[in-house]
């Protein structure tokens, strides 16, 4: 029998690494670089867009005394690469999801589609309609399972969105096929998978509109911002107006001629994206393929790694591996015990992962799950559906289950060989030695 003292300090009786929360040596001796990609990629180019604003007095996109135009170029880039025809920039992708759907014309006594795992500002911006999200389950990928679909179906359900969760495509084939069945629109929410494609097709430009963000955590940002994408020139022009108090002030830029606004003006909302933010986000937007190819790259190696080592392990499914921005690695532990265990053994070792939301469907925040507004009788909940609107624990099954067990590990384009040689033994001693704790 061999003796403890053949093996290294660091090592157990078995020779497997000791884990940093027993007592060993962290796989890393200093936290990751902050996964903000659009933040951590700002520099000189930025500063001096910003400047340029400044130095014309002019933050306001539509006049001053000296306009850059930097949110026309933005939104004329965006266009470019997404090859659609209209773009809009706006404040924030909760209002670009509010001015989608009432460019759908979504209101009081819909019904609006929302998959079961999303940040909750998808459902908030249905309810914020005055229209009532009614939850989808998911699939091994944490997005849209569009075989439940018809589960949730009904003739007052009047869109659906289809969230791209966290760099993955969602199954968007089948769902529009789905859609084009029924005659629903389907709103592409990006908000959190900016470059997302779906068999070559970028994300956004599947479905009859596509919303983005650019608030701090995303891919791209101006700290706050977002957009608006489709093809259509009817739902474009209902956005414009939506966005900016009904006005539509740019018609010959689309070359929509004039309008008769004593017709076609209706109320709208002030989400109009300012020249400072536009500034930003036209020098993030030319950073895009740099960051996502050094996300994917990073992703990539760190997956097929962890596929040799730990052949057991299971990963969160990819529909298009292609089409996927590696901006978050997915592994799916045995239970949520397991995960928790699993992510405190990590955060010992400088590995950070998370749970997405708290381990929550979002349908079980409070403010949801107890159909709580700020409008009187808490509207729009009270509206007389002919099939009522009722949310009950385990409603989705099988999104309550992933999401509690699912780690999510940051991708960042800053990584570096040595990073990613260390996120790698890290999370292998883990899962080696994880059973032992």
């Amino acid at each position: 029998m061999q003796s403890k003292d053949k093996f290294p300090s660091n090592h157990d009786e078995a020779g497997v690494k000791k884990l940093a929360i027993n007592g060993g040596k962290p796989a890393r001796m200093e936290p990751l670089p902050p996964h903000f990609p659009g933040a951590m990629a700002m520099d000189q180019d930025e500063i001096e867009r910003v400047a340029q604003v400044i130095q014309g007095h002019s933050p306001f996109r539509y006049y001053g005394p000296n306009v850059q135009g930097f949110v026309s170029m933005f939104e004329d880039a965006m266009s470019a690469r997404l090859q659609t025809p209209y773009a809009l920039g706006v404040t924030s992708c909760t209002a670009a999801l509010i001015t989608a759907l009432k460019a759908l014309g979504v209101g009081y006594g819909d019904k609006v589609i929302v998959p079961a795992i999303t940040f909750i500002a998808t459902a908030g911006a249905v309810i914020a309609c005055q229209a009532v999200p009614v939850f989808v389950d998911v699939d091994d990928s944490l997005n849209i399972n569009v075989d439940d679909l018809e589960r949730v179906y009904d003739e007052e359900v009047k869109a659906i969105i289809a969230v791209h969760l966290i760099g993955h495509p969602c199954e968007m084939d089948r769902l529009m096929q789905f859609s084009r069945q029924y005659g629903i629109p389907v709103i592409e929410d990006v908000a959190q998978s900016c470059g997302v494609q779906y068999r070559g097709k970028p994300g956004g430009t599947i479905g009859d509109i596509g919303v983005f963000s650019f608030q701090m955590n995303k891919l791209l940002t101006a700290g706050e911002g977002g957009a608006i994408v489709t093809r259509s020139p009817a739902l474009f022009e209902r956005a414009v107006r939506y966005h900016d108090q009904g006005q539509f002030r740019e018609q010959s830029r689309y070359g929509f001629g004039d309008r008769d606004e004593e017709i076609d003006a209706f109320c709208g909302q002030n989400y109009r994206m300012s020249e400072l933010t536009g500034a930003v986000l036209l020098e993030q937007w030319r950073k895009l393929d740099g960051i996502l190819a050094s996300m994917k790259s990073n992703y990539r190696t760190i997956r097929h790694a962890l596929e040799a080592a730990l052949p057991d392990v299971q990963f969160r499914s990819d529909v298009d591996k292609d089409g996927d921005i590696g901006y978050s690695l997915g592994i799916i532990v045995p239970s949520a015990v397991q995960a928790q265990r699993v992510n405190h053994a990590l955060e010992a070792e400088n590995i950070r992962t998370f749970l997405l939301y708290g381990g929550k469907a979002v349908y079980r925040f409070p403010q949801i799950f107890w159909q709580r507004t700020a409008e009187a009788r808490h509207n729009p909940f009270h509206y007389p559906f002919k099939q009522p609107v009722r949310y009950s624990e385990n409603m989705c099954p099988r999104a309550e289950d992933l999401v509690n067990r699912t780690l999510f590990l940051p991708v960042s384009a800053m990584l570096q060989a040595r990073d990613l040689e260390e996120i790698i033994t890290g999370i292998v001693k883990v899962f080696q030695g994880i059973g032992r704790t």
